[in-house]
Formats: C-alpha cells, sequence, structure tokens
C-alpha cells in the first residue's frame, strides 16, 4: 500500500482487515459487512472506516449497528442500494490501534499471522498464514517452511490446522515472533 490515497489522506501504517462488504441492506444505501469478529467492537466503534474497492480509501461511518452475525452501517457517499451494491466484495480495514485493547491472553488474528509456530521438541511446524473459525474456537493455518525443491502443492498438502485453545497452545510470544504448541509433526 502507498502512503497516501488517491485523494492525498495519508494512509494509516497499521490498518488490517476486519472484514468485507457482503452485500446491500435495505434499500437507503447501508451496506452489511461480515466482521472476522465475534463482537465486531472495532467496527462498532471506529468512525472513519478504509475500504477496498475500487481502490484503496476512508469513509466515514454515519450509523452502524449489529444485525444478527453481521455489521449494518451507513457510509457517507453511499446513498442507495445499488452504490451499496457496487461495494459488495470490499475488504474494510480499520487502524490497528483503534481496536479494543485485549488481555495479555487473547489476541486478534492479526496478531497471530506470520508467526512462526514449533512443538515443545523445538522442530517448526511452519507459519500462521491464515485463520478460520469453525464456530467455537478459531483454528492456526499452518504452511511449512518450503524446501528450496518443494513444489507448491507438496507444501499446500502439508498444510496443518491447529485449533486455538489452551489444550495445544501453550505461549504465544509476539515479541519473539512465534507460537509454541503441544502438537506433533506427524499429527
Amino acid at each position: 500500500m502507498t502512503d497516501k490515497n488517491a485523494s492525498g489522506v495519508k494512509v494509516p501504517d497499521d490498518l488490517a482487515q476486519v472484514g468485507f462488504v457482503f452485500g446491500a441492506y435495505g434499500v437507503a444505501g447501508w451496506v452489511r459487512i461480515r466482521p472476522f469478529s465475534e463482537d465486531a467492537d472495532a467496527l462498532l466503534k471506529v468512525k472513519t472506516w478504509w475500504l477496498e474497492k475500487p481502490a484503496l480509501h476512508d469513509v466515514d461511518v454515519q450509523q452502524v449497528k449489529l444485525h444478527g452475525g453481521d455489521v449494518v452501517a451507513r457510509l457517507v457517499g453511499v446513498t442507495d442500494r445499488n452504490v451499496a451494491e457496487s461495494l459488495k466484495g470490499a475488504a474494510v480495514f480499520i487502524p490497528q490501534s483503534h481496536f479494543p485493547v485485549l488481555s495479555d491472553d487473547e489476541f486478534y488474528w492479526t496478531d497471530l499471522i506470520g508467526l512462526a509456530v514449533e512443538n515443545q521438541q523445538g522442530e517448526q511446524l511452519g507459519t500462521v498464514t491464515d485463520m478460520m473459525s469453525n464456530g467455537p474456537q478459531s483454528i492456526l493455518r499452518v504452511n511449512p517452511v518450503a524446501a528450496a525443491d518443494a513444489k507448491p502443492e507438496e507444501v499446500e498438502a502439508q498444510e496443518r490446522l491447529i485449533p486455538f485453545v489452551d489444550a495445544f497452545i501453550i505461549k504465544v510470544d509476539k515479541d519473539a515472533k512465534k507460537i509454541i504448541v503441544d502438537w506433533g509433526l506427524d499429527y
């Protein structure tokens, strides 16, 4: 990303994707956001979002509320259903500095992506490339470090899915950029 968007506004360097536009809501131009967080606190409190469609730009939030598991919002400049529908699929970002403060044993997904994963025996399992939820828990998507001669399909086939629960997560060390897990190489 560049340091400025098309209108010349400085793009925050700590933007984190928090969801995506799922479609329109009603006929008055509201958008439906599918948040990555169950409580969507950040989306509900931050008054300026960044959308990546058609290009990264900031947008002010006039009204926002929870609706089922989604967030619905009225955005400045989105005046009717057609404009709202044109934003479908747009990634929604907010500065991570605006996220609610978590306790020491809680983490945002963006904090975990990119961390190295090793087991208690010191064996390298790979790197967290993504996160997903199966409802009751989050799951680390860990891709192994590729050997120089490995084919992409071989590496992809070796992806590990590790539940992010106390039974398997021993320690998250953001300073050392690694997660220690109770997980074997042969799992």
